[in-house]
């Protein structure tokens, strides 16, 4: 299992680090006081892999201070439930204006201090879980993509070969509708319709002879040969301002097989630059549901 404890600053952006793990597929809990830490992570060791990316927030400055979560760290490895633990920092201008704009007030100040020396105070209260963290990073100047993509290097496993946006392709009909989540739309209508072919009629834009056929016309191939260039420059800005998820809907008339024939190209063309691809084929799934119906 693994399991990432978050803490750091009053406005380094903890909160927002979870809200990223969490599109990484981290099971996120905010705000956990250390002692109770061993018991939850018990009870993720207990659910036997239904929870193996786990990551929780936690506010040490009180409930036992670092002491306390230092000792729940430790109670933790004696279960056998390795961590690590990313610090969330920033400079004490940047904090300064962060908790101004806001109009926060920072935890510290009830104790008679000024916000500036509220939070050099927490700083050094903080110092030795500082000192203790796998992973610290820097919010100071990010913009929320800049963080997003700060995270992912750190907890994006390089095995998998996958990068950190999640692609939807969707073949649809557009006498159906263009989907509402769309992001990219592409009309394949400029393409020969296999729908007038008596024997690829019945057929679909999966069987081999439907996406023989459309593909057997040059301007399919020269279109993909575009779309490939154009996504190359896309996805990765689409990354760099933060986005985590992007549906490329493909349309043709009815939705059963230019479309659904060059979706399938498509999907395995990012598939292949190393994005993960979920390829729906939307109206396909309607026509199954009126067979089945009659």
């Amino acid at each position: 299992m693994e399991f990432i404890v978050i803490s750091g600053i009053s406005g380094a952006g903890k909160s927002q680090a979870a809200d990223i793990l969490e599109d990484l597929g981290f099971y996120c809990v905010d705000n956990m006081p250390a002692v109770l830490i061993p018991r939850f992570a018990e009870l993720c060791l207990a659910a036997r892999g239904q929870y193996e990316r786990v990551a929780i927030v936690t506010d040490v400055r009180s409930r036992g201070g670092f002491e306390a979560l230092f000792s729940a760290l430790d109670e933790m490895m004696a279960l056998g439930c390795p961590y690590k633990i990313l610090f969330m920092d920033a400079s004490v201008e940047e904090l300064v204006r962060r908790f101004k704009e806001t109009r926060r007030r920072h935890p510290l100040e009830s104790s008679g201090h000024g916000l500036e020396e509220a939070i050099r105070q927490e700083k050094r209260l903080l110092l030795s879980v500082r000192d203790r963290a796998d992973f610290i990073v820097d919010t100071t100047g990010l913009t929320l993509g800049r963080l997003q993509r700060k995270i992912y290097q750190l907890f994006t496993s390089a095995k998998s070969g996958e990068k950190s946006l999640y692609v939807n392709v969707v073949a649809f009909g557009f006498k159906h509708g263009i989907p509402m989540d769309s992001d990219l739309v592409f009309d394949m209508r400029y393409l020969p319709n296999p729908y007038y072919m008596e024997d690829l009629r019945p057929q679909t834009g999966l069987d081999k002879p439907v996406s023989d056929f459309v593909f057997s016309h040059a301007s399919a191939g020269e279109f993909m040969g575009h779309l490939e260039r154009m996504l190359t420059f896309l996805l990765p800005l689409y990354i760099e301002e933060g986005k985590t998820s992007l549906t490329i809907s493909i349309g043709c008339t009815g939705g059963l097989h230019r479309s659904v024939a060059v979706a399938e190209a498509l999907s395995a063309l990012i598939r292949g630059q190393g994005y993960e691809v979920e390829t729906i084929h939307r109206d396909i799934e309607k026509r199954e549901k009126r067979k089945e119906q009659a």
